[in-house]
């Protein structure tokens, strides 16, 4: 009798102990399937189609080393969880690594790109097709030259960096299990280095400022590609003592990916791509300058260097206006910047 309540006791320590150390699928409610998700970034500026500026870059011609201009990680990810039926949930993450609670549908989909942005516009986040982000409006009504190569088109402020991920199929995870899931976070947005490069009369520059007709004005989330539909981006610029500089975010160039990249071809362009350049002179008066660089831009689709040569002012272009005297020149219309941009290579 002795002997049996020992057994007895001890089988009741067995089964209790289970229970308090696990439970039934069915009737846990505190542990889930999770993905243990891990963000790694790509930091890159621009992308290569042979020019190869990483292994030709010269400090001192451009002032700064080459991974300068590499972006920063941005403060946090929007992630989105898409089921079969169309469904969505957010979560908002600002660390590289968490665990992410997934249920075992079959069929769900994962968009990830960060939102801490001001310059751009999100739209048509619902589906994933049409997913995509716009840089906001921006006018200047003194570019006439490029409104005339690129009629019909809007101005835009540069874009802010953005990175986005998209997994096509969220892997099945076993109940109470966790799945590391690494996620390369990529950029979508790329800088141009832009060098307006002086002649003669960059003494009688005061201020500088630019646009960039025929970029990219949409970029989607989903696969990186930029729509068809072009825009002018307006930027400021900094006088250099070679002449006038500006680091300038963009999609690219529109329609891309397509056929032409990758095939080494040396195919013309069909799209405009104008550069221009607009200086405020000491006098008070402004000159514009625009140049057509659709050849360098064939060569450079995803961010680069584009370099324009031999602008000139004549001594009689800044001459002192009797309004003027030289002094006291009107700044309105120079100061009224819509967008504080970054003038070096911290951009």
């Amino acid at each position: 009798m002795k002997l049996s309540r020992i057994l007895l006791s001890a089988f009741l320590v067995t089964v209790l102990s289970g229970v308090l150390t696990s439970c039934r699928d069915e009737l846990c409610y505190n542990h889930y399937p999770s993905l243990g998700v891990a963000l790694n970034w790509e930091y890159e500026w621009e992308r290569d189609y042979g020019m190869h500026h990483s292994d030709n870059w010269d400090s001192s011609v451009h002032g700064f080393e080459y991974g300068a201009l590499r972006p920063g990680r941005p403060e946090w990810v929007n992630l989105i969880q898409y089921s079969a039926d169309g469904e969505r949930t957010e979560t908002y993450l600002a660390e590289d690594e968490t665990s992410l609670r997934v249920s075992q549908e079959e069929g769900q989909s994962m968009l990830l790109y960060n939102g801490d942005t001001e310059y751009l516009i999100f739209q048509d986040i619902a589906s994933l097709t049409e997913a995509r982000a716009t840089p906001t409006k921006r006018s200047r009504s003194s570019i006439a030259g490029v409104i005339m190569q690129h009629p019909g088109l809007s101005t835009t402020n540069p874009p802010d960096l953005l990175y986005s991920a998209y997994i096509d199929n969220i892997p099945y995870v076993e109940g109470h299990n966790e799945l590391h899931f690494p996620i390369k976070m990529q950029p979508l947005v790329f800088t141009y280095v832009i060098r307006y490069e002086f002649e003669s009369g960059l003494k009688h520059v005061r201020q500088a400022r630019g646009a960039l007709g025929g970029m990219a004005e949409s970029v989607y989330l989903r696969d990186s590609h930029t729509s068809d539909e072009a825009t002018i981006i307006l930027f400021d610029c900094e006088v250099t003592d070679y002449g006038c500089a500006a680091y300038v975010r963009s999609f690219g160039v529109p329609g891309f990916p397509d056929e032409y990249y990758g095939r080494g071809t040396t195919k013309a362009s069909d799209r405009p791509y104008t550069l221009n350049l607009e200086v405020l002179l000491t006098n008070g008066s402004t000159m514009e300058f625009n140049f057509d660089v659709a050849d360098q831009l064939l060569k450079q689709p995803k961010g680069g260097v584009i370099t324009v040569k031999g602008l000139t002012i004549k001594e009689e272009e800044n001459k002192p206006s009797e309004s003027t005297g030289g002094f006291d020149v009107d700044l309105s219309g120079w100061n009224n910047i819509e967008q504080d941009l970054p003038v070096g290579p911290s951009c």
